[in-house]
């Protein structure tokens, strides 16, 4: 006989550990299966000999403007404030990404115009809506190329929004009224979110169905073409290869925490990573050296290294077809960021398993308990 509970979360990343943890304060009977020998997914760290904390699986870098949301995540665990200040390597200098409109001043004078105007129907189209060609060659076009290993036109306009050109100087990455990073690392503040809650790790979901029963929801946030056994194909997805390198004996190798190279001419590697620069100054004081993380981008196999859904037409129309499986499907809802196949930061990923977890709540209390479809929260 199956393991049976009343709500069965596959994944304990933030989308699943936040509807685990509204659903067990609730009252709900609640189990987590996480197949990997940690819980909290790609929200993890982990301290290095010297001292110095590492997110493993690149920066987490929390922001919002949302009460509920800050007030929600600092049950468990406090923030240091951490506004992250990015630069990118262009002509042998760093410059500040988002890019600066004193940059664009210096380079083509007070009267330059976006390359395109119109409807933009591709990346590259709605980027160059947004400054000059030159500044788009220098700034966005390699960048994409090494971080989804095509050419920008053929990526979805869409993508586009996740960067601006300032008109003013702003150094910040986000404008948000709250940002941080849990002072205890994200690894214990993960643990918190889910204390109280039986959370199974090494158990991997897909490969002993049998084992587990849902009375009322089964809740999948993994890859959502991997759910249906890769029937109709596989999604497209980008991870990250990440060397580290210690330092001792320095304090700084580089201006900030993170640095973009965006000109293929400078090699594969799409960014650098310096963690005591995203340290509180308090808590590096007696620690020798720096650890820095250089970031390649690849295409992988293994569901497991999943990280960025691919923005492109074919990939959209390809979980579509996925996404009408999932309807025909009694208690089942499959969302995140793999789930969804949408890229989404930390808190908005958070507000969507408050919705998701409310709506669940609302049908369990009228007697109906299943949900097949984020679309219907």
């Amino acid at each position: 006989m199956p393991a049976e509970v009343d709500y069965l979360i596959v994944g304990s990343g933030l989308t699943g550990a936040t509807i685990a943890r509204l659903l067990a304060d609730a009252g709900r009977e609640v189990v987590v299966l996480e197949r990997r020998n940690h819980a909290g997914g790609n929200v993890f760290d982990r301290v290095h000999p010297s001292g110095i904390r590492i997110h493993t699986y690149g920066p987490h870098y929390f922001r919002t403007d949302s009460e509920e949301t800050w007030t929600f995540v600092n049950r468990f665990g406090s923030f240091e404030r951490y506004e992250p200040c990015l630069k990118s390597l262009v002509d042998g200098q760093y410059e500040n990404w988002p890019i600066a409109g004193s940059y664009i001043r210096k380079l083509l004078g007070g009267d330059w115009a976006p390359e395109f105007r119109g409807d933009p129907s591709n990346f590259e189209e709605a980027s160059l809506a947004m400054m000059p060609r030159m500044i788009y060659e220098k700034f966005v076009r390699g960048y994409t190329r090494k971080q989804w290993g095509i050419e920008p036109r053929r990526l979805s306009a869409s993508l586009a929004r996740r960067f601006d050109v300032r008109q003013d100087d702003e150094p910040r990455l986000m404008r948000r009224k709250h940002q941080g990073i849990p002072l205890q690392g994200y690894a214990r503040f993960m643990e918190k979110m889910l204390e109280g809650i039986p959370v199974l790790l090494g158990r991997d979901y897909l490969k002993e169905k049998e084992a587990f029963a849902a009375r009322k929801q089964l809740v999948f946030t993994g890859p959502i073409d991997e759910f249906f056994g890769f029937t109709l194909g596989r999604l497209k997805y980008r991870g990250q290869s990440r060397t580290e390198e210690y330092f001792p004996g320095t304090d700084r190798m580089q201006p900030c925490g993170q640095v973009n190279i965006p000109d293929e001419h400078d090699g594969p590697e799409i960014r650098r990573l310096e963690w005591r620069q995203m340290m509180p100054d308090r808590s590096v004081r007696e620690i020798n050296g720096t650890v820095v993380t250089r970031e390649v981008t690849f295409t992988p196999s293994d569901p497991d290294m999943y990280e960025y859904p691919f923005p492109d037409p074919a990939s959209a129309a390809l979980y579509g077809a996925y996404r009408a499986l999932v309807k025909a499907e009694r208690r089942l809802l499959i969302c995140g960021r793999l789930g969804e196949y949408r890229y989404v930061d930390m808190d908005q990923a958070i507000a969507r398993a408050f919705k998701l977890a409310g709506t669940l709540l609302m049908n369990d209390d009228a007697g109906n308990a299943y949900l097949t479809s984020p679309e219907a929260a």
